[in-house]
C-alpha cells in the first residue's frame, strides 16, 4: 500500500502549476510511490474526548484533517518553460482522518503569517506530538520570521536594522545613504521600498511603513550588486541542492520572480557555499527541512522558511531533478 503524504497548500485549483514549488514536490512524492493528499489550513481541526466517549464527528482526540487524495499529471519542459496539460490534477472525495494517518505533512501555505497561519501551526504541533513529521517544524515556522531570522547570522548580512522608531531608521539611512525598507510580513518583494537619506519624503515614508511607529520594519543598506542578480539557494536538510539567479527587470531593483525578475541558471560562489555551510546545522537543528535563502553580492539577505519557491526554475534551467532529490532525502531520513 502506498504511504500517504499530506500537503497543506492554498486551494489547489488556484496554484500556478508551471511555477509552483509545492506542485513540483507533490509530483516528486507521487513519483516516489507516495499517495499524495491535499488540504487547506481551514481543514485542520482538533478534538478532545467527551466524558462518556469520543467527540463527534471525530472518532478520537488529537489533531484531525479533512483531506483529499490527488493524482497529478506529469509536465514536460520546453524552451519556454513547463508544458502543463489540462487537466493537470484529479481530486478524489475528501475524508476526515487523524493527522497522524500521515507520517509526513508539508506546511506549504503561502504567507502572510497571520492569525490563521499561527493557529494552524499550533494544530500541527499536536500532530507532531503524535509522531507526524511536519515540514517545516511548526515551532520554527513561528520562531523564524523570514527577515528577522536572518539576523541570527548578522555577520553574513549587509548592515541591517529592525525597528519601529523613525529616528533610528532615519539615522540608519543617514549612515548608509541608500537603503531598502522591508515589511517583516511581506513576501515575493511586495512592499519593499528603496529610498535614501536625501529623499525629501523619507520621514513621511518611515511613518507610513511603521504605522506611526507602531510596527517594526527592516531597513538594510542597499547593495548595488543586486543589478547583477539576487540568488535563491534551496537547502534541503541544511544542504544546498540548487540555485537560480534572479535579475531585476529594467528600471526595477527588486529581483523577485513575482515582480518581474528574470531567472538565470547559476553556480554557487565560494562565499555562497560558506554561507550555506554556516547556516546549515542551525536549520537542521530547528527542523527547517526545506529552506530558500536569498543572497545578494555574497551577503545573506533573507531565510525563507514558509513556502520557499524556485524549484521549477532550477529544474528547468539547470536540468536538475531538485524535487526528486528532496523527496529522496526526506524518505531516507
Amino acid at each position: 500500500m502506498k504511504e500517504p503524504q499530506l500537503f497543506i497548500v492554498d486551494p489547489i485549483a488556484r496554484l500556478r502549476p508551471a511555477k509552483d514549488s509545492s506542485v513540483a514536490l507533490m509530483q516528486a512524492a507521487q513519483r516516489a510511490g507516495q499517495q499524495v493528499w491535499v488540504c487547506t489550513m481551514g481543514d485542520l481541526s482538533a478534538a478532545a474526548p467527551r466524558a462518556g466517549g469520543a467527540a463527534a464527528p471525530h472518532s478520537g482526540h488529537g489533531a484531525w484533517v479533512r483531506a483529499q487524495p490527488v493524482r497529478l499529471a506529469e509536465f514536460v519542459p520546453s524552451e519556454a518553460g513547463w508544458q502543463v496539460p489540462e487537466p493537470w490534477f484529479w481530486l478524489e472525495e475528501p475524508q476526515l482522518l487523524p493527522l497522524d494517518h500521515f507520517p509526513r505533512v508539508w506546511m506549504r501555505k503561502d504567507p502572510p503569517v497571520d492569525e490563521a497561519y499561527l493557529y494552524a501551526t499550533h494544530l500541527l504541533d499536536l500532530g507532531e506530538r503524535a509522531g507526524v513529521r511536519v515540514l517545516n517544524r511548526p515551532a520554527s515556522l513561528r520562531a523564524w520570521n523570514e527577515k528577522i531570522g536572518a539576523l541570527r547570522f548578522s555577520h553574513l548580512m549587509a548592515p541591517s536594522l529592525v525597528s519601529s522608531s523613525t529616528d533610528q531608521l532615519a539615522a540608519f539611512a543617514a549612515n548608509h545613504d541608500e537603503v531598502v525598507l522591508k515589511p517583516l510580513g511581506g513576501r515575493a518583494g511586495q512592499g519593499v521600498v528603496r529610498s535614501s537619506a536625501s529623499a525629501p519624503g523619507l520621514r513621511a515614508l518611515l511613518e507610513l511603513v511603521t504605522s506611526q511607529q507602531q510596527l517594526p520594519v527592516m531597513v538594510q543598506a542597499f547593495l548595488p550588486g543586486v543589478s547583477a542578480g539576487d540568488k535563491r539557494i534551496l537547502l534541503v536538510n541544511g544542504e544546498a541542492l540548487g540555485a537560480i539567479n534572479r535579475v531585476p527587470s529594467e528600471g526595477e531593483f527588486r529581483s523577485n520572480l513575482a515582480v518581474g525578475g528574470a531567472p538565470q541558471a547559476t553556480e554557487l560562489s565560494a562565499a555562497e557555499r560558506l554561507i550555506c555551510t554556516e547556516i546549515g546545522p542551525a536549520l537542521r537543528e530547528a527542523g527547517l527541512f526545506f529552506v530558500g535563502i536569498d543572497v545578494i553580492d555574497g551577503r545573506l539577505s533573507e531565510i525563507n522558511v514558509t513556502s520557499p519557491t524556485g524549484v521549477r526554475e532550477i529544474e528547468w534551467l539547470g536540468r536538475l531533478p531538485l524535487a526528486d532529490l528532496t523527496m529522496e532525502r526526506l524518505l531516507a531520513a
